[in-house]
């Protein structure tokens, strides 16, 4: 066995013969990125450059000479340009910061270097492993990697801009940090290594295996899909599809309770997504928990577009779906109004039939729920990263004679938000450890995509996330009508999530500012999925309630005299909606209406169950 240096002297040859071997495998990981091919190749790694492992860490194209900063930062004159890209436009630097960050790093990079010096990643979930502590090698090369990180993200922090310009930059910096881990290689990932010679090479035919699979399927497998089938273990509250044009599906769920609410309630869920996330199982089901609550409950099921469907626009969804949901709803139940709820896009949708209905000075909906929904889109958080003027005219040319806009694709952009997350982790476990992911109905729902219409998706970009356009009065017309949400003057619930980085908490709030009936705000724990399905039975997270009647002009200043309340906000809803559904009468004992509308089939239809 090779004994291990032990004076000064040998320690600091060894470290600097890691440090070529190690500058050297990042330069190849670099090479090995997209856009690599095109690049030259990168000359041989300078180990008595004190930048130089930190410079093979970085994309190809970052070494073009347009930083701009001579002085600066020395030996690193020429990786402004993937920061440039990252922006769209050349970008500058504070000077002071930079000459911070870069003291910071010579410092930090002593540290590694230093004899006895800590080399342990600590405090990352991806080196948690003892094989990478046990390691030397391994350990280093993730300590390294992380003080990279630490340094791109300064640097990123360092790019003067407006808010937007350095949103963007920092969201591509963390993608190319998250991509370029070395635990996600197989060459640099010590626990997937010691896997493999503890499993004598299993753990990689396994991998190979969920590859081979999950190319054929489409995506990163999240979970076991194999084991779930939805109306069989998901989506399994009872009901009937009782009404269905080439939009969607109208369910009616069976009454599990003597009397109903007279005033029947609706709930119109995302199309973006399947409406079965609001019905993974019984005890998280807030569909069941409405109809326990005696309402007579319908749900609309939207279809999963195919090219048939490639020109429809946003009218045809408000007109032949949500408004049609309504009316249907209505003539079911002969309710002269009823109570509804919009979930994220579907609260969009909702919001926008109520106003065009306004327009015809027409009231059907007594009140409304707005969950995790946006109707003034001044802040939508990182996703405002992917929005422009040019990246909405390519849609629009894309779409321009109709088309299908990928359910895949959009899948594949959210789950890019947290990449750690929903992507790295997955590709880790499944193709370098040879893993199955566990069981999760969640994460089934969450892989299960919709495609969307390229002209309804394309006039949604430009309407409400590029120019705002639905929340001014009069600004924009939908179904002939000009959308002012000052005439939609029934009582609303608002709900949003603290933690939602889909509709972060201030877009949900300014709903509070543009109805000008009731309203009752309500801030739940938690992101945009979990915050939202939170049953009340399991007594988890919290809510926050503000003074009543008090809505100031932000959710900071709201936040400010909000009192917490343990638990779920269900309860609170619950109550809310029971105050304005009406008298309780007998149950029906069928769903649907006779003739006019049978059973079509039994919930939760075949609209759902269509893949994209």
């Amino acid at each position: 066995m090779k004994q291990e240096p032990t004076s000064p002297q040998d320690w600091l040859e060894s470290a600097r013969s890691f440090q070529q071997n190690l500058v050297a495998q990042w330069t190849q990981l670099a090479q090995s990125m997209p856009g690599a091919a095109a690049s030259a190749p990168s000359p041989a790694p300078d180990a008595s450059d004190p930048w130089a492992a930190f410079k093979a860490f970085l994309p190809p194209n970052a070494a073009s000479p347009a930083f701009g900063l001579p002085g600066a930062m020395p030996g690193l004159a020429g990786m402004g340009d993937m920061f440039n890209q990252a922006a769209g436009h050349p970008v500058s630097f504070d000077p002071a910061q930079l000459a911070e960050i870069r003291d910071q790093y010579l410092k930090d990079a002593a540290g590694l270097w230093t004899p006895g010096g800590e080399v342990k990643p600590v405090g990352d979930r991806r080196f948690a492993s003892e094989a990478w502590a046990s390691n030397p090698m391994a350990a280093f090369t993730a300590a390294v990697y992380l003080l990279n990180a630490r340094t791109l993200m300064a640097l990123a922090d360092a790019v003067q801009g407006d808010a937007k310009t350095r949103t963007r930059v920092r969201f591509a910096v963390q993608q190319w940090i998250d991509a370029s881990a070395p635990s996600n290689f197989l060459a640099f990932n010590a626990e997937a290594q010691k896997m493999a010679l503890d499993t004598k090479g299993e753990s990689i035919a396994k991998g190979v295996a969920n590859l081979l699979h999950d190319m054929k399927q489409g995506h990163v497998s999240m979970t076991d899909e194999s084991v779930f089938e939805v109306g069989k273990n998901v989506a399994t509250t009872e009901g009937s599809v009782v009404f269905e044009n080439d939009l969607f599906q109208l369910i009616e769920y069976k009454p599990l309770t003597a009397k109903v609410y007279e005033r029947p309630f609706l709930l119109v869920p995302p199309c973006i997504n399947k409406f079965y996330i609001l019905d993974l199982q019984p005890e998280n089901s807030l569909i069941r928990y409405a109809v326990a609550q005696g309402h007579r409950t319908f749900v609309v099921s939207w279809r999963n577009p195919d090219e048939s469907l490639a020109h429809k626009t946003w009218d045809n969804y408000i007109e032949d779906a949500v408004i049609r949901a309504i009316a249907v709803t209505q003539d079911i139940t002969g309710a002269d109004t009823i109570n509804a709820l919009g979930f994220c896009v579907g609260g969009t949708m909702l919001g926008t039939a109520l106003a065009v209905l306004a327009a015809r000075g027409e009231e059907p909906v007594h009140s409304a729920t707005f969950l995790t929904t946006l109707l003034d889109f001044s802040d939508t958080g990182i996703l405002d990263i992917f929005i422009d003027e040019s990246s909405v005219k390519l849609r629009e040319m894309q779409f321009a004679q109709g088309g299908i806009m990928s359910g895949r694709d959009l899948g594949t952009t959210f789950s890019f938000l947290r990449p750690n997350d929903l992507v790295w982790n997955y590709v880790v476990g499944n193709y370098l450890k040879g893993e199955t992911p566990p069981p999760f109905d969640l994460l089934y729902w969450n892989s299960d995509s919709t495609n969307l219409p390229g002209p309804y998706y394309a006039w949604y970009l430009r309407n409400m996330y590029l120019e705002n356009k639905l929340v001014q009065p009069g600004a924009v017309t939908v179904c002939g009508e000009k959308i002012d949400f000052r005439q939609v003057k029934l009582p609303v619930y608002i709900y949003g999530s603290r933690e939602d980085h889909i509709v972060p908490i201030g877009g949900a709030y300014a709903s509070t500012q543009i109805f000008p009936g009731k309203k009752r705000f309500v801030m739940g724990a938690s992101g945009h999925i979990a915050g939202v399905i939170n049953p009340a039975t399991k007594n988890k997270r919290s809510h926050w309630i503000g003074p009543a009647g008090k809505f100031p002009a932000t959710s900071e200043k709201w936040v400010e005299s909000a009192t917490e309340h343990p638990g779920s906000w269900w309860t609170d809803w619950s109550d809310w909606l029971k105050a304005l559904a009406g008298k309780q009468i007998a149950a029906p004992k069928n769903v649907g209406k006779g003739k006019q509308y049978p059973v079509i089939e039994p919930a939760p239809g075949r609209y759902v169950k269509a893949k994209a």
